[in-house]
This record gives structure tokens, C-alpha cells and sequence, in this order.
């Protein structure tokens, strides 16, 4: 596995799905209100690798998607200090995770997703990253 850093986004499938983001094959991560968050954002690096996953309906991991774009001011805050990175699709899990497995998988339990659920972007550690492919079939 490569030395790139790996994290996890949310997004309602509704709001702006996996599908979206594979279709429109480049889209700005933008609209994050929150100081945890946002600095993830900005720890952002190109070429870091970022797990799509579906809150609200779904509740799963289904992509990976990378970062094309580091760390820029967010054109949509209308006040206050918040950023923005543009992701780009990378792969398609051959299987979503649902968060049932993630909970239920000791490899996963302190998966920031698991720990933190009200957090939209989160850093996710090289061994769970390693487990989440395993558990989604997939390899990258």
C-alpha cells in the first residue's frame, strides 16, 4: 500500500451521491461548517486517497475517490475561515461496506466514522483502510 494518507467523507446518496461524483468525474468538497472537519480538509494532501461513503439512506462505504485539488478558501462560506478540496473518482468498491460491518469488525472499532458519526471528514488509519478494501472486495 502506498504512503499517501487515506479519509472518509459523508455525503447524503440524495444530496450528491458516488454516482455524482463518477458522472461529473471532478467535483469541490465544499459546505463543510465544521472546525474538525475543515481542518481535515486542509491536511488534505493531492493524491491522498478518500472513502466515499453514504450517510442518511445507505449508511455504507461504496468509493474511492482521490484528491485533485489541496486545501483552497470555500467559495460558498459566506463568513467565516472554511475550506474546500476537489475529489475526483478512483474506484468503485466491488462491495459497500455497510457501517453494521464497520461496527461489527473489531479491525474497524475505533474507525472515526464508528467513534465520531457526526464528523463529514475524517482521517482513517492505513490498517483500516487495508480491512475496508478486504471487507469491500476490492483492492486499489
Amino acid at each position: 500500500m502506498n504512503t499517501k494518507s487515506c479519509w472518509l467523507v459523508k455525503s447524503e446518496s440524495s444530496a450528491y451521491s458516488w454516482q455524482d461524483l463518477v458522472r461529473d468525474k471532478r467535483t469541490r468538497w465544499d459546505g463543510v461548517r465544521n472546525f474538525e472537519a475543515r481542518n481535515n480538509l486542509r491536511a488534505m494532501k493531492k493524491g491522498d486517497l478518500v472513502l466515499y461513503y453514504h450517510s442518511g439512506e445507505g449508511k455504507e462505504i461504496v468509493g474511492i475517490a482521490k484528491v485533485v485539488r489541496e486545501s483552497y478558501p470555500d467559495p460558498t462560506a459566506r463568513e467565516g475561515d472554511f475550506s474546500a478540496v476537489d475529489l475526483a473518482p478512483h474506484k468503485s468498491l466491488a462491495r459497500a461496506v455497510p457501517l453494521a460491518t464497520l461496527k461489527a469488525d473489531q479491525a474497524c472499532a475505533n474507525l472515526a466514522v464508528v467513534r465520531k458519526p457526526r464528523i463529514s471528514v475524517v482521517p482513517v488509519a492505513a490498517h483500516e483502510l487495508a480491512r475496508i478494501l478486504e471487507l469491500a472486495q476490492t483492492d486499489l
